[in-house]
């Protein structure tokens, strides 16, 4: 269960988000942060840390044939 100080985190961190190619807005989806403006799928980790990097972003037709779900781990 998502404590309230949880999920307000999470959306002060969505809201100062953006697409590194186009800069829009970018929307959660659970195991992705979404930009539709530009149809790409940047994978959120184990520990809700997003992977912003555009050469590790998928395209959000295979992000939807996926089911919007990965199974990338962070490596120490």
């Amino acid at each position: 269960m998502i404590t309230q100080q949880k999920a307000k985190m999470n959306n002060e961190l969505l809201s100062v988000l953006a697409c590194p190619k186009c800069k829009g807005d970018v929307k959660n989806s659970g195991s992705f942060l979404l930009c539709k403006t530009c149809k790409l799928a940047f994978p959120v980790m184990e520990n809700k840390i997003p992977d912003m990097l555009l050469e590790d972003a998928w395209d959000l037709d295979k992000a939807k044939r996926h089911g919007f779900r990965h199974n990338f781990r962070l490596t120490k």
